[in-house]
């Protein structure tokens, strides 16, 4: 996801984001110990991701 589309979405939304990043990246670690991970990349892009999500999440409650 790109900042700008993280900014439009609500808190809700950007919980519910966070939440099914954490299960992605829960069973991409999965598939990376069992050698079956399509794409090594997009673990740390999920991570990124999440840090994203978490940031802005901090912004709009505080503001």
């Amino acid at each position: 996801m790109k900042k700008q589309e993280i900014k439009k979405l609500s808190k809700d939304e950007i919980i519910k984001n966070i939440d099914k990043l954490k299960k992605d990246l829960f069973n991409l670690r999965f598939q990376k110990v069992n050698s079956q991970v399509v794409n090594p990349a997009k673990i740390g892009f999920t991570k990124k991701t999440i840090a994203r999500l978490k940031t802005t999440l901090k912004e709009k409650i505080n503001a």
